[in-house]
């Protein structure tokens, strides 16, 4: 048996400091999609500010903020149980004194049934991240949800073999 499944990739410029500017347009483009048929739908990595790892800056640490109450998780946990769609939520965590860069695994009733968090830490010239973020220690899961088996890697995470390995 056969089952299609339309997926789709918001894309967006996200505006330095704004965060209720992004989620806002976010959440636009998220209906638009479920709009046009699409039952997974995928945000950028960190949308809720413009890419902010280009230095080492301490502000930016202030930014992370627990998965409990996350107001933007929080957020689009109503919007796809709303819509009737899944939504995996990327957002900087902060779990008791570590940083990380995860993603909430939201199912299409709200609920969420897990976080990943990224493995794979780029340092290098305009890619601080390791300043700000620690590697994830979820490992490479998967998650049942109402359109099928999902994993969810985080941008770097793609370059290594291992993580569609496991996935498998």
């Amino acid at each position: 048996m056969t089952r299609e499944l339309t997926v789709a990739a918001v894309q967006m410029a996200m505006v330095d400091g704004d965060v209720a500017d992004n989620v806002a347009t976010a959440t636009r483009l998220v209906r638009e999609a479920a709009k046009r048929g699409a039952r997974l739908i995928l945000v950028p990595e960190l949308f809720e500010d413009r890419y902010f790892c280009e230095d080492q800056r301490a502000e930016h640490l202030s930014k992370a903020r627990p998965l409990a109450g996350h107001p933007t998780v929080e957020h689009f946990a109503a919007l796809a149980r709303e819509l009737k769609v899944v939504l995996p939520v990327s957002f900087y965590e902060r779990s008791g004194n570590e940083l990380f860069n995860s993603c909430a695994i939201v199912d299409a009733d709200g609920s969420i049934l897990g976080v990943y968090r990224k493995s794979h830490i780029p340092d290098g010239p305009g890619y601080s991240e390791k300043y700000y973020f620690r590697p994830g220690d979820t490992g490479f899961r998967v998650w049942d949800t109402a359109v099928g088996r999902i994993g969810v890697g985080i941008c770097w995470d793609q370059w290594f073999p291992e993580v569609a390995r496991a996935f498998a």
